[in-house]
C-alpha cells in the first residue's frame, strides 16, 4: 500500500511538473501570439495612415494638374492669338511691300 501511495505521489508529482511546463510553454505561446497581434495591429495602423496619406497627396496632384492644364488652355488661347496678329502683320506688310514696288514701277 505504502509503495502505491509513493508511486502515486511519484506521478502526481510527475504530472504536476509536466503541468507547470505546459503552462510556462502555453504563457510563452500566448505573449508570443500577444506580441504577434500588436506588430499585426500596427502594420494596419501604418497601412491606413499610407493609404489616406496616399489619398491626399493624389488629391492635392490632381488639383495641381488641373490649374496647370487651365493655365496651358489659356497660354494657348493667347499663343493663337499672337499668331493671328503675327499673320495679319505679316500681311499687311506683304501687302503694303507690293503696293511700293507697284509705286515704285510707276515712278520709273
Amino acid at each position: 500500500r505504502e509503495r502505491e501511495l509513493l508511486k502515486i505521489r511519484r506521478d502526481s508529482d510527475t504530472k504536476a511538473a509536466q503541468l507547470l511546463k505546459m503552462e510556462k510553454l502555453m504563457q510563452q505561446t500566448k505573449d508570443l501570439m500577444d506580441k504577434r497581434v500588436e506588430d499585426l495591429e500596427e502594420k494596419v495602423r501604418s497601412s491606413r495612415r499610407h493609404r489616406r496619406n496616399s489619398l491626399h497627396q493624389s488629391q492635392m496632384l490632381e488639383s495641381q494638374m488641373k490649374t496647370v492644364k487651365g493655365e496651358l488652355e489659356g497660354t494657348l488661347d493667347h499663343l493663337q492669338e499672337l499668331r493671328n496678329v503675327l499673320r495679319r502683320s505679316q500681311q499687311k506688310a506683304e501687302e503694303r511691300k507690293a503696293a511700293m514696288e507697284k509705286l515704285a514701277a510707276g515712278l520709273r
